[in-house]
């Protein structure tokens, strides 16, 4: 096979926060006078809302579920939560350059889950608006990671054909199995506290190498 095209996956694979995402949650709720809420639930609340406009239906989600009444605005906390990622959000060391680099080669897309003000706020905080031939957030779309029409999407925007489009995240399930079962090439990042190896990965990269040693494994796939 021959690679015209990569994927990107942007959370944990392009950007990392310098704070632990449960701390940053955690913030956000005391700031807002929110109970306690784990990093545990609110993942699972992102889950069912991926292609929402905000996290309001998120934060919605979790302060319903909460054991302890309270009248905090879901509005407020994904607010706050927002700007604490934005504030906390940095590329992976070298990655810009070598995004621009890969594109004199290949078609480049991002496909990222979450609500659209958030990811498209990520992306805006990063620089990142034209840094990709397509950029796109689940928020916008009527599908998430790991269905296929996500990918279906990601497919279109870049012009490209499955077989021939690598598609580049951590997620076991939402990037691997997801762009396994949607007919791409998935290539898994590794890192330290981060998801096993899944074997229905094409290639593992550790994170740190991501910039030196793609382009090898993209050539020889």
């Amino acid at each position: 096979m021959t690679i015209s095209a990569v994927g990107f996956d942007l959370d944990e694979t392009l950007a990392v926060p310098t704070r632990d995402r449960a701390t940053i949650l955690a913030d956000a709720a005391e700031a807002t006078g929110a109970p306690p809420l784990s990093r545990e639930s609110y993942l699972s609340a992102h889950r069912r809302n991926l292609t929402r406009e905000t996290r309001t239906p998120i934060f919605a989600d979790l302060l319903a579920d909460h054991d302890t009444d309270t009248d905090t605005d879901p509005a407020s906390v994904a607010t706050a939560y927002r700007e604490e990622i934005a504030d906390a959000l940095v590329p992976v060391p070298g990655i810009e350059p070598f995004i621009e680099r890969l594109r004199a080669e290949y078609r480049v897309g991002l496909l990222t889950n979450g609500p659209r003000v958030a990811q498209r706020d990520k992306l805006t905080t990063l620089g990142w608006t034209n840094a990709f031939d397509a950029a796109l957030v689940t928020g916008e779309l009527d599908a998430g990671k790991p269905d296929p029409a996500a990918f279906a999407a990601l497919l279109e925007a870049l012009g490209s054909d499955p077989g021939e489009t690598a598609f580049v995240g951590d997620d076991v399930d939402a990037d691997v199995a997801g762009a396994a079962d949607a007919g791409l090439v998935p290539i898994q990042v590794l890192y330290e506290g981060g998801p096993d190896p899944s074997p229905r990965a094409a290639a593992h990269l550790d994170r740190a190498q991501l910039v030196t040693r793609l382009p090898d494994v993209l050539a020889g796939l």
